[in-house]
């Protein structure tokens, strides 16, 4: 009857959806925005990417209702500078976060911040000066982790409300881990409770229902207030250690990854239901979907792409992109944009656009928003550059190999060099997405063009890398 009573349900959504695709689009000056990040998701993990190994029927009705983008980039391999990217519009190597942030020690060691700087031309912060209501619901990992506990706190960075984990100053949800044969569940990373509180101690696979049900409760507010709002939602989920309910345990890690995505999938869906079934909040509202890198080695799934997490090919800095709002994309519910090629800097500054704001005059960012909501196939006119993080120069994270110090995505063509510009390697990724073929030899002026714009961006890059406090 369960069974049912579920397919009924959807059946009406898409009736719902149906309807309003018949209607003309619709963006107000101002929309409300939910940025759902997810944590080292793969490429082809979803089902509406080709995924087989997990379900994931929430996040696939929220593709069916709006557009998936194939050719969607972060900005880095690993997490902190990723999140960095999406929240600045700048290329985090302008911040000197090039990987995760760790402890002090770590951190020094590797050239890097602390923290990202406080005075970071943030999205946040400007929409919240013009009038949005603001908030962060889960993984921050931009300053205040660790032994790091003078960050400044995420209200900081312009936002009204965050709720984070382990990896961010203010309050927190902190996981309870349990196996079976455990007599009772066991506390990890007690030690965040320096990092600020109150702090609320929830089982591991409820964790992101918790970010979820104060995101929920953060839009009530506003809606009460009659403000729009933007929101982080941006789940611990799907990053190892995996810890899924009991009853879905496994051995096996593939199948627990597998699990965790699972549940994250139905704890996300209580927010998309929350938004799809209130008419004002469906017809105003857009919900941007991704990762922040790719999977990690032998969990997640990014094929056919070559590499995963940390890795500068595809399958580490290529994600999954869906953009939902049935009255604002309506005009391409259900397609697979397969052509556009963009960054999560371009995401960035099409929000400004999205929401009637001029944007920040120092952006690495280009205005794409009539391609994010359907309306043209424009990708990006720059070059899209990566530099690998300090610490993952190859051999042993999945690939006996080296993994390219540099890498730029331009038309059809990715290239990487090292950091000397020589071991230079060409790839056609539309019609060789797997990078099996290299045409460096084949296609010389066009590897030497390349080669000499990754230098040129990478001595940028370097000269800048002192913004922020060390």
């Amino acid at each position: 009857m369960n069974v049912m009573v579920e397919r009924c349900v959807r059946w009406w959504r898409l009736l719902v959806v149906g309807f309003l695709c018949l209607q003309p689009n619709i963006v107000t000056a101002s929309p409300n925005i939910i940025l759902v990040l997810v944590d080292d998701l793969g490429w082809s993990d979803l089902s509406c990417f080709g995924g087989t190994r997990s379900q994931t029927p929430n996040v696939d009705q929220l593709a069916k209702e709006g557009i998936r983008f194939a050719q969607f980039y972060v900005n880095s391999p690993i997490c902190s500078p990723s999140r960095v990217a999406f929240a600045t519009g700048q290329y985090p190597q302008r911040w000197g976060i090039e990987s995760y942030l760790a402890d002090r020690e770590a951190n020094k060691k590797r050239g890097m911040k602390q923290w990202l700087a406080v005075d970071a031309p943030m999205l946040a912060r400007s929409l919240q000066e013009a009038g949005y209501r603001t908030g962060h619901f889960g993984k921050w990992h931009m300053g205040g982790q660790r032994d790091v506990d003078d960050a400044p706190a995420i209200s900081e960075y312009g936002f009204h409300s965050s709720l984070t984990n382990f990896e961010g100053m203010g309050p927190k949800v902190l996981p309870l881990t349990e196996e079976p044969g455990w007599e009772k569940p066991r506390k990890i990373w007690e030690q965040a409770e320096r990092l600020g509180g109150p702090v609320t101690w929830m089982k591991r696979s409820d964790v992101t229902g918790g970010y979820v049900s104060s995101a929920i409760d953060f839009i009530s507010a506003a809606r009460q207030e009659k403000k729009s709002f933007y929101i982080n939602v941006w789940p611990d989920d799907v990053h190892s250690p995996f810890f899924p309910s009991l009853e879905k345990w496994s051995n096996k890690k593939q199948e627990r990854y597998s699990a965790v995505l699972s549940e994250m999938d139905k704890h996300l869906g209580k927010l998309f239901d929350f938004i799809r079934e209130d008419p004002e909040l469906r017809d105003n509202t857009l919900i941007i979907f991704c990762s922040d890198n790719g999977p990690e080695h032998g969990a997640g799934s990014c094929e056919p792409l070559r590499g995963a997490k940390t890795w500068l090919y595809e399958g580490g800095v290529r994600s999954p992109l869906i953009v939902w709002g049935p009255r604002i994309v309506s005009d391409k519910v259900g397609e697979f944009n397969r052509d556009s090629y963009f960054c999560a800097l371009d995401i960035n500054r099409s929000l400004y656009s999205i929401c009637g704001l001029s944007g920040p005059q120092a952006t690495d960012g280009e205005d794409i928003r009539d391609t994010l909501l359907g309306k043209s196939d424009q990708s990006r006119k720059s070059p899209i550059f990566w530099r690998r993080p300090p610490d993952r120069p190859g051999y042993g994270f999945g690939w006996n190999e080296p993994n390219p110090d540099l890498a730029v995505r331009q038309g059809p063509w990715k290239c990487y060099s090292n950091f000397a510009g020589t071991q230079v390697k060409l790839y056609n990724v539309v019609k060789d997405v797997e990078e099996q073929f290299d045409l460096s030899s084949t296609e010389p002026g066009i590897a030497e063009e390349l080669r000499s714009k990754m230098l040129a961006w990478d001595k940028a890059m370097k000269s800048q890398s002192t913004l922020g406090k060390p």
